[in-house]
């Protein structure tokens, strides 16, 4: 009779880990970045808009990986924050730019040390070889995958 292998444990799956360590990592920033006033989903759109200067929603979409509905939704939010503002084509009403506001500039450093200081706090006991390992097998398993949206929850 075979033997019947015993049904695994949580603990013994590598997603479990990686779903643990993301979870409180996520968490905390996400903590921070509301005390500032924005999401994360929010700081990321920042974070591409500084990189992108003026664009319209799509290419944001584009480059973040998120639909063009859910950018503009992002967008509006921060144009009610005052850290972005929408300019329409004067030709054509329906083509639109966002940029970042001088607020929305001002902000994406502050929000940026935040990014790295939560890094420091759950990364910064490993050795600079440990985190660059790390991160090279996580950007790995994302170029295996194709994976190409940002997280953004």
């Amino acid at each position: 009779m075979a033997l019947k292998k015993p049904t695994s444990t949580l603990e013994d799956h590598t997603g479990y880990w990686l779903r643990y360590v993301s979870n409180h990592v996520s968490h905390a920033f996400a903590r921070k970045v509301e005390a500032e006033g924005v999401t994360v989903a929010e700081w990321v759109i920042l974070r591409e808009m500084l990189d992108t200067g003026a664009a319209n929603p799509s290419l944001l979409a584009d480059k973040v990986g998120l639909t063009r509905g859910a950018v503009s939704k992002l967008v509006e939010r921060l144009a009610r924050k005052k850290l972005a503002v929408r300019s329409s084509s004067e030709g054509d009403r329906r083509y639109q730019t966002v940029e970042l506001t001088a607020a929305g500039k001002r902000l994406v450093p502050v929000l940026a040390q935040l990014a790295d200081e939560n890094d420091r706090e759950f990364f910064g006991h490993l050795k600079p070889i440990e985190r660059t390992k790390l991160e090279n097998l996580l950007r790995d398993i994302v170029r295996r995958h194709g994976w190409k949206d940002l997280p953004v929850d």
